[in-house]
């Protein structure tokens, strides 16, 4: 399979949808990024790698981050977390609060902004430094130690959490939240202010591709069976109330953010990441999407 060809491809055809999105403008800092960008990277499990267009352009991963908390901590306390978050697509927002409330405190699933806050919680009470164990779990991830917050980033969400401080002091109010909401909404505004580029991701969701163990390195992440779990999670929650579409439309375990990135794999075989800020209204990368379902039909290929 040429996946340069094919990656090439994809990108000359969808520069032609730049302008039917919209950036997200909640962040003001994540409002000033150039929106006419789109980087496609995928590399395979025996080491090769396919760029194109802005692949090495770094940009706020936001909830991609999520991935990488939740596997911090599954690797330490296993299904325990599962006892302070559930596992069901939410069919709702990101950010809402009204099906919080109706389940009193307990998280439909750890990728929503509310089950994600809960793990985070969870991260702190496990590190005593969590926002330099995440940076060390991530480099060590991608085999890059040149990865950093992007302070203007973490800043703006700082000065923008009112909902998610909202959340995180119903889920208190529950006492399904450890530690200080102040402490907890800094940790997490600089886990989503993460800056990687699509060659970055591509590399550090290897680990999934490969069953829990970083090609890299050799290193043992995740169990196989977390590894497993973790992927389901990600096909049928890593979209917010796009998850059914975008299994339904690419085939593959994936998780988005709001700065525009998505990344996903096809275990045994690659990882994928794709960027382009501009979103749908369910606050995906309206490029990404489109270029994953082509990715998937043109290589003839996906977890299906």
């Amino acid at each position: 399979m040429d996946y340069q060809k094919v990656i090439d491809r994809i990108h000359g055809e969808l520069l032609e949808l730049w302008g039917q999105g919209k950036v997200a403008d909640y962040i003001p800092a994540l409002a000033k990024v150039n929106p006419r960008q789109f980087g496609i990277a995928l590399i395979t499990l025996d080491g090769q790698e396919f760029l194109s267009g802005d692949a090495g352009v770094c940009f706020s991963v936001q909830s991609i981050s999520k991935v990488f908390t939740l596997a911090m901590v599954t690797r330490h306390i296993g299904d325990g977390i599962w006892k302070a978050v559930g596992r069901e697509p939410s069919g709702n927002p990101f950010n809402s609060l009204v099906q919080l409330e109706h389940e009193q405190g307990f998280p439909r699933n750890p990728f929503i902004n509310a089950g994600a806050l809960v793990v985070t919680d969870r991260l702190i009470s496990l590190y005593p430094h969590p926002k330099d164990a995440i940076l060390e779990f991530v480099r060590g991830l991608c085999g890059n130690d040149d990865i950093y917050y992007d302070k203007e980033i973490a800043r703006s969400e700082l000065d923008h959490a009112d909902r998610n401080m909202a959340l995180a002091y119903f889920m208190k109010s529950f006492g399904n939240i450890e530690n200080d909401v102040d402490i907890l909404l800094d940790v997490y505004c600089h886990q989503c202010a993460i800056s990687m580029s699509c060659e970055d991701l591509a590399r550090a969701f290897l680990f999934l591709c490969n069953r829990g163990t970083n090609p890299l390195n050799g290193e043992q992440v995740l169990t196989v069976s977390q590894a497993k779990r973790l992927g389901a999670l990600m096909l049928t929650c890593g979209f917010y109330d796009e998850s059914g579409d975008f299994a339904f439309r690419a085939g593959l375990p994936g998780k988005s953010g709001v700065g525009g990135g998505i990344a996903a794999y096809i275990p045994g075989n690659l990882s994928v990441t794709v960027w382009s800020p501009e979103l749908n209204r369910h606050g995906n990368s309206l490029i990404g999407m489109e270029a994953l379902e082509r990715l998937t039909t043109d290589i003839g290929n996906s977890i299906f």
